[in-house]
């Protein structure tokens, strides 16, 4: 079975997006990069050897209020090249590109990131628009980048993955677009279990 995990985009999604990114004047070429499910580029190029990973999933639904922490999921699943993903339910709770889910987003805490690095892992995937708050987050991405690790945000349907993978692993196929000059790229990824 095949789950697409991409953000749709749609009129209205382009319309609040494109509202937001008005007032705050950024270019048309650099939101197009920063469009539904991407990451953030920075000093490293997205390996071919990404497009497929195995895929492991943690339901962190029920923290609430607080950084998500390494004592929050089981460490001990997590295996080199991994496409770690985390479930808020944020995603389901506001609309994508609403103000509400731009601002209301839980962080991976800076332990857990660094852990994740150690364990060796390809790719960082959330349910939300960044692993750290606005302030840090292009810090964040670029210590992942550093290390080798790309963090996409804003996926899509990650409560449907975790119902039919049942806790086992996966496999994982992310494409992104071949642009150059961006500063994040779009990216469709698809969970098949």
């Amino acid at each position: 079975m095949k789950i697409d995990l991409t953000v749709t985009i749609n009129e209205e999604v382009r319309k609040l997006l494109e509202d937001m990114t008005a007032t705050a004047k950024i270019p048309p070429f650099v939101q197009f990069g920063h469009l539904g499910t991407h990451f953030d580029v920075m000093s490293e190029k997205f390996p071919l050897e990404n497009t497929e990973r195995r895929g492991v999933l943690f339901d962190v639904s029920h923290v609430k209020e607080r950084e998500i922490e390494a004592s929050d999921i089981n460490m001990d699943k997590i295996t080199e090249h991994d496409f770690v993903m985390f479930y808020t339910g944020c995603l389901k709770e506001n609309k994508f590109g609403t103000p509400e889910y731009m601002q209301s987003h839980l962080e991976l805490s800076n332990a857990l990131i660094t852990d994740l690095l150690n364990k060796k892992v390809s790719m960082i995937g959330i349910d939300f628009p960044g692993i750290r708050k606005p302030a840090e987050h292009p810090q964040a991405d670029q210590y992942c980048a550093d290390h080798g690790v790309f963090v996409i945000e804003n996926l899509a349907n990650l409560d449907v993955l975790l119902t039919e993978a049942k806790g086992q692993p996966f496999l994982v196929h992310t494409y992104p677009v071949n642009y150059e000059g961006l500063t994040g790229l779009p990216c469709r990824v698809i969970a098949e279990v």
